[in-house]
């Protein structure tokens, strides 16, 4: 944070307040923001309690507001305590960690490193589909955002998807129960919904799961209630 931010007495204020109630998870709009998706799914489905704050992208005020929080300059953020966490694969290991009954992971060790890998795969990896097909729950753009890229990433998702369906999933999640792995590629099956992108029959159903999970399902609406516009985000792509 910088010191002219730092100085703020209003930030200064909402960081103390974020701070004193519990688990604080700033976010994004639910509608555009795939990262924060990711960890507010995972407190969601595994009933860990914690404070929303939602901040609107693309504003005057945006970079000033996530300034009270965490100097990265994005979202997600997740507050506990006195410990600031600013990465969304950071937040769910923490949450992992802190909460080991809830069994965030796959208990078997193969499958569990192999969600962790295919975490770390999206963590760093799909800038074409990222870039051709961004996140926007409330659009539809069927047959758009295609290009060289963006459809090898799709064939990448969907052969870790089917390998894992097959090894772990026993046709339900990627692992069999709920995961950490499912919420963080939960952000990639809104965005084959929105661009129409064709699956295999099983991976097609493995997405609707994801849509009908309760955790995932409360983002969505969320989403669609949001009012806020980006325009620069819902220009159709080319």
């Amino acid at each position: 944070m910088r010191t002219s931010e730092l100085d703020d007495p209003t930030l200064l204020q909402t960081l103390a307040a974020a701070r004193a109630s519990g688990l604080t998870l700033v976010i994004g709009n639910k509608n555009y923001s795939s990262w924060s998706m990711r960890p507010w799914v995972v407190l969601t489905a595994f009933g860990i309690g914690f404070k929303e704050v939602r901040l609107l992208l693309d504003c005057a005020n945006t970079a000033h507001r996530i300034a009270a929080y965490t100097s990265s300059g994005r979202v997600p953020v997740l507050l506990a305590g006195e410990m600031t966490i600013w990465d969304s694969l950071a937040i769910c290991e923490y949450l992992a960690e802190q909460f080991p009954e809830k069994q965030l992971w796959p208990q078997d060790v193969a499958a569990r490193a192999m969600a962790r890998s295919m975490c770390a795969e999206m963590h760093a990896g799909f800038g074409g589909l990222r870039q051709a097909m961004s996140m926007n729950i409330r659009m539809h753009f069927p047959g758009r955002g295609r290009n060289a890229a963006s459809q090898a990433d799709v064939g990448r998702i969907s052969e870790i998807w089917e390998e894992c369906l097959s090894r772990f999933g026993h046709h339900q999640f990627l692992f069999g129960d709920f995961s950490i792995a499912d919420a963080y590629f939960a952000p990639v099956v809104t965005r084959f919904r929105t661009y129409g992108v064709s699956l295999a029959p099983a991976l097609n159903a493995y997405c609707e799961r994801v849509l009908a999970h309760p955790a995932v399902a409360s983002w969505v609406k969320a989403a669609l209630a949001e009012t806020e516009t980006a325009p620069k985000r819902d220009v159709l792509p080319g």
